[in-house]
């Protein structure tokens, strides 16, 4: 018996983050033999000086131990931070956090987070219980279409050759190779991408720019040529939404330009005067000179990637103002944003971007790329408030991520669950429900590489092409893990998100080796039915919108949990080990609906090794 859990309604009647004016109910069990005379809720908001709530004996729990209880709720929102302290004939004692929501008697430890967000937020239904696919646009599919206005200082490639890779292959000139994947193809890729169950396309940058990557944008109001035009974007968005129920969202890239730029314009490619061209340019105030014009701040040093000054007004205006950047595409018919390196935006940023999109279109969303715990985050010396109901709806979920990926790759179920809770504590319930659950990215390596290939940290770009290919052997694991990674990645809280490729079974290291061409002559047919069967499945529960995530069981490398809502529940149980497991899940599950091999009898799932099992229930109201 612990005295408090954060994670168990038992304690807390709320395990999330709480809406301001929301009322949790707190409770304390502690040992009758420790002579408790007073309890009290310490808790204080970040900055701010700690209140005291003295809490209320409301009876025995057993023979020898004592409950006590109060409910407390938040006027405003924000971070707050929390610990109990009893009083005793031997003086006053303290309730801490020793790890996993667990409280114990223990001065030292660490204080327990409480999330309080604004009461009114809300975050867009169209991606409850949906899936996301990312494509990287060059790399996907490329049409017939004719390419016009293309810059002749592009190297382009045949498709399905490596990217290039070496410095030597690129003449002194990085990410200069394209392969001509376009937005024609895409439409064109459509019912493949519906098949998938996917409602959500998730497209990396579009915008003009001199780089196959397009993070160093040339011009925020053009269509790179490449990829065709404005009228181009308009019919994908209209057919994806219209024929296949499918919302397109772009890529924000909004702390840098390039330098080859109509705003910068080091290379005088654009007519514009830009602000190294002269002091006198419109965009000369979104730069930081440090010595003009060639000594100035850059994106992470990186001098082809100018960093820009968010705080400006003009660039603010720019981008977010009536006629700005944002809304104009939201015009064109796309479904919200995902922000680059969301947090090296600054708050003053984030909370116009937030207005201009909401006033054009309520329902599209905005995803920011934090690669940690969003809720509690510090960055450029001051914590960031992102989901406290004024600035991102989403981040993409690097912890999930890291939690699914370690589990399968290393078998870990304790950290596997405590990385869950985690976030599952931390966040809003209706960011939990939208969150972007990848397991790969255009930012790591392929998620089967990361299963089942070596480790690439620290390794350079040589070594990483020479070991860029999965063993047969290694191969076919992967595929196994995969299905594993996947499974569990469909069945969180959350949206899966597929990067484009990963369902085929495509291979590559880090940057450039995982942003290949589809390979879409040669696919693992095994692995698409089985990511075919995942949609099928999602799609198929209203439980995967906003169902709660419960814990039943752990044990080294198994692992079992629910997600239910009044209406129906789904248990997923997993065994990850060479050993065949017996997992006990209770006897509601005995005639539960099997969707795989393996079902509940007496209460208990018995898995062979590597195996898995997805069960089904609907509750008769």
């Amino acid at each position: 018996m612990v005295i408090f859990n954060s994670r168990d309604k038992s304690y807390k009647s709320i395990v999330s983050a709480l809406a301001t004016d929301e009322k949790c109910k707190f409770r304390l069990i502690i040992p009758r033999d420790m002579r408790c005379s007073s309890a009290t809720l310490a808790i204080a908001k970040e900055d701010c000086d700690t209140v005291y709530y003295g809490m209320f004996w409301a009876g025995m729990y057993g023979d020898s131990h004592e409950v006590w209880e109060l409910h407390f709720s938040a006027t405003t929102e924000g971070l707050y931070f929390y610990h109990f302290e009893l009083d005793t004939p031997w003086g006053r004692s303290f309730v801490k956090n020793v790890g996993s929501g667990i409280g114990e008697l223990n001065i030292d430890a660490d204080e327990f987070q409480q999330t309080v967000y604004d009461k009114n937020f809300k975050t867009p239904d169209f991606l409850k219980g949906g899936i996301i696919y990312q494509i990287f646009p060059d790399r996907f599919y490329k049409s017939k279409q004719k390419k016009k206005n293309v810059p002749s200082t592009r190297v382009m490639r045949e498709w399905g050759e490596e990217p290039f890779w070496a410095e030597e292959q690129m003449n002194g000139i990085w990410n200069n190779d394209y392969f001509g994947g376009d937005l024609k193809g895409i439409e064109e890729k459509l019912p493949y991408i519906k098949d998938l169950g996917v409602n959500c396309i998730y497209l990396n940058p579009i915008f003009e720019a001199h780089s196959n990557h397009r993070y160093d944008t040339a011009d925020y109001e053009k269509i790179d040529s490449l990829l065709g035009d404005e009228s181009d974007l308009k019919h994908l968005c209209r057919v994806a939404k219209e024929e296949y129920g499918i919302s397109i969202i772009l890529d924000g890239v909004f702390s840098h330009t390039g330098c080859d730029s109509k705003y910068f314009n080091i290379y005088n490619r654009y007519d514009s005067i830009g602000a190294y061209n002269s002091k006198e340019s419109p965009y000369y105030s979104w730069y930081k000179f440090i010595d003009y014009p060639d000594d100035y701040r850059s994106w992470w040093g990186i001098k082809l990637l100018p960093e820009i000054i968010e705080e400006d007004e003009n660039y603010r205006e720019y981008i977010c103002g009536k006629n700005g950047i944002l809304r104009k595409w939201l015009r064109c018919g796309i479904s919200g944003w995902r922000l680059d390196v969301a947090d090296e935006l600054p708050d003053v940023f984030l909370d116009d971007l937030r207005c201009a999109v909401k006033e054009e279109n309520e329902d599209a969303i905005i995803i920011g790329e934090v690669w940690e715990d969003a809720t509690n985050k510090f960055a450029y010396n001051e914590r960031r408030r992102y989901l406290l109901g004024r600035q991102l709806d989403s981040v993409m979920n690097y912890p999930f991520a890291d939690a699914i990926l370690n589990f399968v790759r290393f078998e870990n179920a304790g950290y596997f669950f405590d990385q869950i809770m985690s976030i599952i504590e931390n966040y809003p319930p209706q960011v939990l429900n939208v969150l972007m659950n990848h397991i790969g990215t255009h930012d790591t390596e392929r998620a089967i590489t990361r299963l089942a290939g070596p480790d690439n940290d620290g390794r350079d770009r040589e070594w990483q092409h020479n070991h860029n290919t999965l063993t047969s052997y290694d191969y076919l694991k992967g595929i196994s893990m995969m299905k594993m990674a996947s499974l569990i990645q469909f069945t969180l809280p959350g949206v899966p998100s597929i990067y484009y490729g990963d369902e085929i079974g495509m291979q590559g290291m880090k940057d450039p080796f995982n942003r290949a061409c589809m390979t879409w002559d040669n696919q693992n047919t095994e692995l698409l039915k089985w990511y075919k069967r995942l949609g099928e499945i999602r799609n198929g529960f209203g439980v995967f919108v906003d169902g709660e995530f419960v814990p039943v069981y752990c044990d080294n490398s198994s692992i079992a949990y629910e997600r239910r809502d009044d209406n129906e529940a789904v248990l997923v149980a997993i065994n990850n080990s060479d050993d065949e497991a017996y997992i006990c899940v209770g006897d509601e599950w005995n005639n539960s609906y099997c969707h795989f091999d393996f079902e509940c009898k007496n209460g208990i799932i018995t898995l062979p090794p590597r195996r898995y099992t997805l069960l089904s229930v609907k509750f008769n109201n």
